[in-house]
């Protein structure tokens, strides 16, 4: 059984299940997979609880109000864990690009294999891309912040990221939007952010949140998304690693 961390937020781990019920369609119940979503909405917000010393990963350091913060958050995608662990699941996924920021912490306490979504991006980027290509990468402050994409692309790829203005006026509003269930409104703002790194010359634009593929898709149909020769979603992308490995 594929065990889903959830909540962060509530529409996107919904749609991380109905990405993989549509890609995996049964003719029957019995054909379609077994996973268990725990909506756990009540995990500590991700970019807000960041400290400002995250820049180098590989020498990572705190004050200690943002190692308070870290470590609640680091505990509360613990708890959701366990319960998945408890549950039988075979393995985890956690539709939340900023939440791998606790990865590697995670993966050392809970002794179930849980797959790292951006590392499935790369690895889907890095057989559909030509090396060296720029590619726009659309997320929270925090995702790019502790480059949870950056420590995968920088080495094959020329990541771009909107400017300052960009980010707070569009893709933070779009996300906050999707949140409230203000998707038209998503739909709307987000779209000066994609022009942005369209005139950044980018061959491919991850959808570095998993609330932007409900903005930028709003009311498209699923052939429409899948097929999208623009887009890289996390989502879709990490429903194929999942189903994979749950049919190994």
């Amino acid at each position: 059984m594929i065990g889903i961390l959830g909540g962060m937020g509530t529409q996107a781990g919904l749609d991380f299940c109905n990405k993989l019920a549509i890609l995996y369609r049964g003719k029957i119940d019995q054909e379609y997979p077994l996973f268990l979503l725990y909506n756990k909405s009540n995990i500590p917000g991700r970019p807000e609880s960041i400290g400002v010393q995250t820049r180098n990963l590989s020498n990572r350091s705190f004050n200690k109000k943002s190692e308070k913060k870290y470590s609640l958050v680091l505990n509360s995608l613990l708890n959701g864990c366990k319960v998945l662990k408890r549950s039988k699941c075979k393995f985890i996924v956690i539709p939340c690009n900023t939440a791998h920021y606790w990865y590697d912490d995670l993966r050392k306490k809970i002794k179930l294999p849980i797959i790292n979504m951006p590392k499935e991006v790369y690895k889907h980027t890095i057989k559909n891309c030509k090396k060296k290509s720029s590619i726009g990468l659309l997320a929270t402050e925090g995702t790019l912040k502790t480059e949870v994409y950056g420590k995968f692309f920088k080495k094959s790829f020329n990541l771009v990221y909107p400017d300052k203005i960009t980010q707070v006026n569009s893709v933070n509003k779009a996300i906050k939007y999707v949140k409230m269930g203000k998707v038209k409104d998503a739909n709307k703002i987000i779209k000066p952010a994609i022009n942005y790194l369209v005139r950044k010359k980018c061959k491919k634009i991850i959808l570095g949140c998993t609330e932007l593929p409900i903005a930028i898709f709003a009311f498209q149909s699923f052939k429409t998304i899948k097929s999208s020769k623009v887009f890289l979603d996390p989502n879709l992308i990490l429903a194929n690693a999942a189903m994979k490995k749950y049919k190994k």
